[in-house]
């Protein structure tokens, strides 16, 4: 069943095959948007995984979030003291994983785990590309995980490729392994090149993210395609990924960038986390959904009750 059909019943019967295969079938409309697990909610009466689904996403990738310390603000806390709260005051979500988010909003969910070399002190180890943490993320509902660099991080494709290497060995086809760079993430070195897709692919990788057409210097329309065209080449599939925080701009600009992506052969289209700061703007999480699928698929991903 194409992805883009789907309810969350559908969902809950999905394997990482069957999770890859709709998304290959729904032919380049599919919409993840990307939320930072511990940054507070836009609003104190909902947290921003609900938000993002609410506003049209099929996928959540969540950034930064920690398996040895689980935790999903604006919801509600499993580890705290239920005590009487404030007006706007905003619950932290301690103890809340990755399953929980799928059962709140129906949707896949997975994790950014990041391969950094030489991290900073208040870097968490749960949030590190090693094995051990793969197999966390997996007993803690994830469906997919994301091999990337935040921005400053130094991640390297080199880097990538190793932690993909160990992980894959490590959780093998439990969760849709992904790969590849959103931008820069601190280094000198391209987002991502030919030799790195087919070593990515070889070593696991289903999907290869690479930038957005427009988010990067240089990375045009035609850069976009000929990348993707070495992604499918290699039998994968493509993640473009909004994630320079124009997903903060205006409605206008998230049309252009979505087309453009779709121009290029994308299968599924990112948008980032900091269009403030932990999400997207949401109703740019819609202006993409609509771009690429218009008002029938949006409306149906918005609307669909949990109970479907």
């Amino acid at each position: 069943m194409r992805l883009i059909d789907c309810n969350p019943s559908d969902f809950q019967k999905m394997n990482a095959a069957d999770l890859l295969q709709s998304i290959r079938d729904s032919e380049g409309r599919c919409v993840m948007a990307e939320v930072i697990a511990t940054a507070p909610p836009l609003i104190d009466k909902v947290s921003n995984v609900e938000m993002a689904a609410a506003f049209g996403a099929d996928m959540v990738l969540l950034n930064l979030y920690d398996v040895n310390a689980p935790q999903i603000m604006g919801m509600p806390s499993k580890t705290e003291i239920n005590a009487k709260k404030s007006f706007g005051q905003i619950s932290t979500g301690m103890g809340m994983t990755l399953k929980d988010v799928k059962e709140w909003i129906g949707r896949p969910v997975g994790l950014n785990l990041e391969p950094i070399e030489n991290p900073q002190a208040n870097t968490s180890q749960g949030r590190m590309a090693t094995a051990k943490n793969a197999r966390l993320a997996v007993d803690q509902g994830a469906d997919f995980i994301m091999l990337t660099g935040n921005p400053g991080t130094g991640v390297t494709l080199d880097g990538i490729l190793n932690s993909l290497k160990e992980i894959h060995a490590a959780v093998g086809d439990k969760a849709v392994l992904m790969a590849g760079k959103m931008h820069a993430a601190g280094t000198d070195e391209p987002f991502t090149d030919m030799m790195h897709i087919e070593a990515f692919i070889a070593a696991g990788a289903k999907i290869i993210g690479i930038p957005a057409p427009g988010t990067t210097p240089g990375m045009t329309l035609e850069a976009a395609r000929t990348l993707i065209q070495a992604i499918h080449k290699a039998g994968g599939l493509a993640l473009i990924a909004l994630a320079t925080s124009q997903e903060g701009s205006t409605i206008n600009v998230i049309e252009q960038i979505a087309l453009m992506s779709k121009m290029a052969g994308a299968d599924i289209q990112h948008i980032g986390d900091a269009g403030t700061i932990g999400m997207a703007v949401p109703e740019n999480i819609t202006a993409l959904s609509m771009a690429i699928r218009g008002r029938r698929h949006t409306w149906h991903r918005m609307a669909a009750s949990l109970k479907r």
